[in-house]
């Protein structure tokens, strides 16, 4: 097959705002299992927005944003659906800021010949494909932000703002979740910054710069997200997936407390995952368990066991139509970590 053939058919991007999910939740509501459940989630994630001083946090975990959900997370953002987002390094450099580049995901089989995609240089996740070389142009284009920086250690916050600045200029979408991060004052946090394509690029920086040069500070990055957690009034999480992302938003509980600063636990949790917990798995805990590390309260918790995509755009669509979002101030809690 050739290279052109297997990037025929594009990934789009499922749009929250052309159409109303709202009678698709309201009869879950009266169902059973994960349709319950996500109807569930639906209303906590409602009593969020609703209530006065809450920030809202974002996880992202695993791939739903190369998958279809892009523009969701997109929509979240500039509805005042959430304050702060904390993602894997894939998430937001390999799948967002790539597109942002005016590259594409691309629809492809789970059964196809992986020594044949090596060939044509595609890489694969579950039934999508990523064209090689054009990830390659994303490591070197994180390089070149990084050449042009004051060489110093930076949060991966700092560095992300950077990286929406860069895109003011240079993006080839309209919509990137960086870039509007960047333009709403919505902090994004890579714990794990280095594991993406900006990790290869900062490699080839330091490199290249041995003497000075920009490093990323990990421990920057629960600093700042502990601060938000300080400064809020009230917390609640929306966790897709789990993974690093998922614990470094929880522990900044306890972090506050080595801190010496006494705050409440997330009062509103919310994890989508398919992740198992027999075997000490879901990314350690469920919310339930969380509890008990003193994380997050259990009054409104909802753990959904459904894959990501099948659920996550009908919970935004109704929340989104409902529209609480309309009567929340925005946070902008960059503006505070900047200062």
């Amino acid at each position: 097959m050739d290279k052109s053939e297997l990037k025929k058919n594009i990934v789009k991007h499922i749009d929250i705002k052309s159409f109303d999910s709202t009678p698709i939740i309201n009869a879950m509501r009266d169902m059973s299992f994960t349709s319950r459940d996500t109807a569930s989630a639906a209303d906590i994630y409602s009593r969020m927005l609703k209530e006065e001083g809450c920030t809202v946090f974002l996880t992202l975990a695993g791939s739903t944003s190369a998958g279809g959900c892009m523009q969701v997370y997109v929509d979240m953002v500039k509805n005042k659906m959430v304050d702060a987002i904390v993602a894997t390094g894939a998430s937001i450099v390999d799948m967002d800021f790539f597109e942002a580049l005016g590259f594409k995901h691309y629809k492809g089989s789970p059964y196809a010949n992986d020594k044949d995609l090596r060939d044509h240089y595609i890489d694969r996740i579950y039934d999508t494909y990523i064209d090689e070389e054009e990830l390659q142009n994303c490591d070197m284009t994180v390089k070149e932000i990084a050449d042009g920086l004051e060489p110093r250690p930076y949060s991966s916050r700092e560095f992300i703002r950077e990286m929406g600045k860069y895109l003011v200029k240079n993006s080839k979408k309209k919509d990137s979740l960086v870039q509007v991060c960047y333009e709403n004052n919505v902090p994004i946090f890579c714990p794990a910054f280095t594991d993406s394509s900006a990790g290869f690029g900062l490699v080839k920086h330091q490199w290249e710069n041995p003497g000075k040069h920009v490093s990323i500070d990990s421990v920057k990055d629960f600093l700042e997200l502990t601060k938000i957690k300080m400064e809020a009034k009230t917390s609640g999480l929306f966790m897709i997936g789990g993974g690093v992302p998922k614990n470094f938003v929880q522990d900044t509980v306890i972090c506050a407390e080595i801190l010496g600063k006494d705050v409440p636990m997330h009062q509103y949790a919310i994890q989508i995952t398919v992740a198992d917990v027999r075997d000490g798995a879901c990314s350690s805990s469920t919310l339930k368990e969380a509890s008990s590390w003193g994380k997050v309260d259990t009054v409104y918790e909802q753990m959904v066991y459904a894959e990501a995509t099948s659920v996550v755009p009908l919970i935004m669509s109704y929340l989104y139509h409902q529209g609480d979002w309309k009567n929340r101030p925005k946070t902008e809690w960059a503006k505070m970590l900047d200062a």
